[in-house]
């Protein structure tokens, strides 16, 4: 009788530290792997991590793009190749992050590699013959680089629902996803009314919720002024990061909570959502079925914006380039969102099994020994 519990090969996942996101979604899916998958996590940062099964092991890296002053100079006049996007000239860092990942390769012979996300990592895996899958991740991704990175990889994990690809992905690029709505998301939010009562909150005032992730700094104080002006007799909160304005006129029905660990209690909370478009944060106001308006923060490759764009076309959020600058335009555009509001149709773009469907697809992308017994044990 062949033993199911010895250990199979490892997988490694890179980590981008940037926000929260892409941590949580790692700690999901490694989480829903079998106890005899060893992986390797390797991240410049390990205090970001949801709690992590046993097998599982976090190795710091140097930052990728952040200096430490032992940089060299006099290479920035050299022009950077368009198959790269963060490959400065000189910086001991990356290529101790490079040398800890490609030693870790020749000595684990991992099974897969899991990018989420860094082109550079992802064509490093392929050049040193290791299956990688790429986290796909919305956003203008036309150029070589991110070409390389997808055509190099033998998977493709979408970390949101089918509904929300860009029409801009050709066919051989869809056809190699792996949809996984809602995969990071954690404990299930309460109902509003028990979310209230944990919040302190008037269990009949209107409440809107102002949200921004942990991937950037936040928006201006001023437009939520203007909206608390607008609606008196609504209660609105902002949770995250956000910049003062000198000139911002804000009354006594807004508050501004910063960082909160249970983002999810707030949404559920909330009568309306006002966000911006990182991939975690969409999840959870999916989940809680919420009216909602989206507005994009700048990324990189215009991610946020793609993302808003697809939710607009999905007709589950309110999609605007920028913050309502007047009453006037607040009244519209909170009118727009509740009179658009389709709670079915948002939380149909949430999988109940995210995290484990994607472990069982990642699992079957590999040819695994102990994989194809325990996959004949599973189908028998």
């Amino acid at each position: 009788m062949r033993d199911f519990a010895e250990t199979r090969r490892p997988f490694g996942y890179f980590v981008h530290h940037q926000g929260r996101g892409h941590a949580e979604r790692c700690a999901s899916l490694v989480n829903a792997l079998p106890d005899s998958r060893p992986v390797t996590i390797f991240c410049a940062r390990d205090d970001i991590f949801p709690a992590l099964r046993g097998n599982v092991e976090i190795r710091r890296i140097p930052s990728l793009f952040e200096t430490t002053g032992e940089e060299r100079s006099g290479f920035d006049g050299i022009p950077t190749p368009e198959t790269v996007h963060c490959a400065p000239l000189g910086w001991p860092g990356i290529r101790q992050a490079m040398a800890l990942i490609s030693g870790w390769f020749a000595k684990a012979d991992p099974a897969l590699m899991v990018c989420d996300v860094s082109a550079e990592i992802a064509q490093l895996a392929r050049i040193c013959s290791v299956p990688h899958v790429k986290v796909l991740q919305h956003g203008d991704r036309s150029d070589p680089g991110h070409r390389a990175a997808y055509d190099g990889a033998v998977g493709l994990l979408a970390p949101f629902a089918a509904e929300l690809a860009q029409p801009d992905w050709p066919a051989q690029m869809r056809e190699r996803i792996h949809f996984a709505g809602g995969l990071g998301l954690r404990t299930e939010a309460a109902d509003r009314s028990a979310a209230r009562r944990m919040l302190g909150l008037d269990p009949e005032a209107r409440m809107a919720l102002i949200l921004t992730g942990g991937g950037g700094n936040g928006w201006s104080t001023a437009p939520f002024g203007v909206a608390a002006r607008t609606y008196p007799d609504w209660q609105w909160i902002s949770i995250g990061a956000m910049q003062g304005d000198w000139h911002a006129t804000e009354g006594g029905n807004l508050r501004h909570t910063g960082w909160v660990e249970t983002p999810e209690d707030y949404i559920a909370a909330a009568d309306l959502v006002i966000s911006s478009a990182g991939n975690t944060t969409c999840a959870q106001i999916l989940r809680a079925a919420k009216p909602w308006i989206v507005v994009p923060e700048w990324r990189y490759f215009d991610e946020q914006l793609e993302k808003a764009r697809a939710l607009g076309r999905a007709g589950v959020a309110l999609h605007l380039d920028h913050m309502p600058s007047s009453a006037h335009a607040w009244r519209k555009a909170v009118a727009a969102a509740l009179a658009g509001h389709a709670p079915d149709a948002q939380q149909a773009l949430i999988a109940p099994d995210a995290a484990a469907a994607a472990a069982r697809w990642l699992d079957r992308l590999v040819p695994d020994p102990m994989t194809e017994i325990a996959n004949e044990g599973e189908f028998a």
